[in-house]
């Protein structure tokens, strides 16, 4: 697919934000901007897929995603989002700037919530919205969270493996039937998924089924042990201590 560069609509300033809300189901095909962004969404539910791998960002999560990296969002659940994109001439003055040439997820933590909304007041002033975001650039990089960040493998027996687990979430293929289906050993598999995605295939695939949680769990219809059984944990206990090896918090709790 071609690259789209996006552009937001321009300001006349360094910093551009940009609110939208957008209904469950809508998609943001594969595009880049000509700036950095930080994307995050105050309610709802996103996931946000790039070359490395794909990012499910619920509010308590952002992605940053630096100048030209493609990437494609797809909107869960109905969402306010609020972005904030930085000129790159801006961020190379930046203290941090070195340390944000690569997409990674991002733990917002009440101060960096707060920052992010307040650059969106609309009465905000260019020299305020700089300062904000100057405060929150520094932030950024101390709160870097891999925790719904599902890095995909690049070789084709691995990723084949990857996309069979994802299509599968009931959780009814075991390892082994994974591997036949994809051609490929499990052998070279386990090898693959250490090496491309610094994980093991358990580790990958829990934290996949813990990513489909969070998606479920958005659906208000759906409780805690519905959700369990339908992702195959064999007990609302054990998806519990799941969910916790990998948010760092119970179902309940987030």
């Amino acid at each position: 697919m071609p690259k789209d560069i996006a552009k937001p609509p321009k300001l006349g300033n360094d910093i551009i934000t940009h609110p939208r809300s957008y209904k469950r189901g809508h998609q943001l095909g594969l595009h880049a901007h000509a700036q950095a962004q930080l994307l995050y969404v105050a309610t709802g539910l996103v996931n946000v897929t790039t070359p490395i791998g794909r990012f499910l960002a619920p509010p308590q999560r952002a992605v940053w995603i630096p100048t030209n990296i493609e990437h494609s969002v797809d909107v869960i659940t109905d969402i306010e989002m609020r972005s904030v994109y930085i000129e790159p001439s801006w961020l190379k003055r930046h203290t941090n700037y070195s340390k944000l040439n690569q997409v990674y997820l991002i733990e917002i933590s009440a101060l960096l919530r707060e920052l992010i909304l307040a650059t969106h007041q609309q009465k905000a002033s260019k020299e305020k919205i700089n300062l904000l975001m100057t405060l929150a650039l520094l932030e950024l990089t101390g709160a870097e969270d891999a925790s719904t960040f599902l890095p995909m493998p690049i070789d084709a027996r691995a990723k084949k493996v990857a996309e069979l687990m994802l299509g599968d979430i009931h959780s009814m293929k075991d390892f082994e039937q994974l591997c036949f289906e994809a051609s490929t050993s499990s052998r070279t598999i386990t090898r693959l998924f250490t090496k491309e995605t610094k994980m093991s295939f358990r580790e990958w695939r829990q934290r996949a089924r813990i990513m489909n949680a969070l998606e479920l769990l958005e659906n208000k219809k759906l409780s805690i042990k519905q959700v369990a059984m339908s992702l195959g944990f064999s007990s609302t206990a054990s998806f519990a201590h799941a969910f916790k090896e990998v948010m760092g918090m119970t179902p309940t709790e987030f």
